[in-house]
């Protein structure tokens, strides 16, 4: 049998590289040694395709549509031929100011569009990154898809329950955290990759979990979360928002 020949030219493949990875480290093959020191509050979550955003402040109780956010609404039905093109982003208008979409939040939306509210909650309920029960000031998503996986993606995961003392879609005693498993960030490059709110934390290990939450506790310090996230979710603090598939960016279905 003839000797295989050697590839010659053409794209040698990343780093540089044919096929053997042996003398690459771990740092090498996770990217931090390209990306430098990660600053501890993240970073914009710039052109990730990661909408709806989590906004820290958010207004459970005032009216969708009204003043700003009806000239924003505007500005969305003007881009589509048809009002029902307009859906998603007025469902994410929605969620931004309220923090998660109510049955009347959809009815709402389905009056603005002219489309059914049946129709209106189908679509809401298909789509994963809709929170349907009220979340934390600070949502935060672990990727735990194939990359993240691999490079301990579950384990930050735990850590993140853990040291907020949650089950996944829980709200914290305090009111500041909700951690949800993500199906992916796109982010596959820099692993483990958390979004918390609008900001993007990559590389994340475990030991390192403590340190966001102190300067996310530091950051909410002299806030009265109350005030941030409105009355609806200190209600929902005592009855401990449950264990759901349905809550989250990553959860989907009632």
């Amino acid at each position: 049998m003839a000797e295989k020949t050697p590839i010659q030219g053409g794209n040698p493949g990343w780093a540089g590289e044919l096929g053997e990875f042996a003398h690459l480290k771990e740092e090498d093959v996770r990217g931090s040694a390209y990306v430098g020191q990660r600053p501890v509050e993240g970073i914009a979550a710039g052109g990730i395709n990661a909408y709806p955003y989590q906004l820290e402040e958010r207004h459970p109780e005032r009216p969708l549509f009204e003043g700003p956010y009806r000239e924003r609404l505007n500005k969305i039905l003007e881009r589509y031929p048809d009002k029902q093109g307009a859906l998603l982003p007025a469902l994410n208008l929605a969620q931004e100011i309220h923090g998660y979409l109510t049955p009347e939040d959809m009815a709402v939306v389905a009056r603005e569009l002219e489309l059914s509210p049946a129709y209106v909650r189908g679509v809401a309920t298909f789509y994963t990154m809709y929170n349907r029960r009220p979340v934390g000031r600070y949502f935060i998503q672990v990727c735990t898809n194939v990359a993240c996986n691999l490079c301990g993606g579950d384990e930050v995961f735990d850590a993140f329950c853990d040291a907020t003392g949650t089950e996944p879609g829980q709200i914290s005693s305090d009111g500041l955290f909700t951690v949800m498993e993500a199906e992916c960030l796109g982010a596959c490059g820099f692993p483990t990759a958390v979004q918390i709110n609008d900001r993007y934390y990559e590389n994340v290990n475990a030991e390192e979990v403590p340190t966001i939450l102190e300067s996310l506790r530091e950051r909410a310090q002299g806030t009265d979360v109350g005030s941030v996230v409105g009355p609806s979710v200190p209600d929902a603090i005592r009855k401990t928002v449950e264990i759901a598939s349905g809550n989250g960016a990553h959860g989907g279905h009632d």
